[in-house]
């Protein structure tokens, strides 16, 4: 079983927005980072998943697959398996196609603390976006 972290950071409300992903399997821990774009943090929380889900699906295919994220609405979303939010569900749907290459996903919320790894690499990616000469 992989046991996988996301985390987005967001500035502003949308904002450019980051996401940190780590992998552990094992001993071994693998650490992504992803520039997003524009979108709210929560957009960016379910877009932390999918990016996830696309790199474990490249190195895993097959695998059972823990995700932890720190954030509720990613999480209760994932674990009811339904979104009334209209921006969640392409996002949403995109999440439950790429489930589809796995034996078996499923969701746990986290709190930050747990989550600092992830957090640091989204953050660390916002930051090298933003300011480009800090590179």
């Amino acid at each position: 079983m992989l046991e996988v972290y996301t985390d987005a950071a967001c500035s502003g409300e949308p904002g450019p927005s980051a996401a940190g992903v780590v992998i552990k399997q094992n001993q071994k821990t693998e650490e992504y980072q992803f520039y997003l774009g524009t979108w709210t943090n929560h957009e960016a929380e379910f877009l932390a998943i999918i990016h996830a889900l696309q790199v474990c699906r490249e190195k895993y295919s097959g695998e059972i697959i823990s995700i932890r994220s720190d954030s509720k609405i990613a999480v209760d979303t994932m674990d009811k398996r339904y979104t009334k939010n209209q921006k969640f569900l392409p996002l949403f749907e995109k999440i439950m196609n790429l489930e589809e290459n796995f034996s078996y996903v499923f969701y746990k919320w986290i709190p930050d603390k747990q989550n600092k790894n992830a957090d640091r690499l989204a953050r660390e990616c916002l930051q090298t976006k933003q300011n480009p000469d800090q590179q």
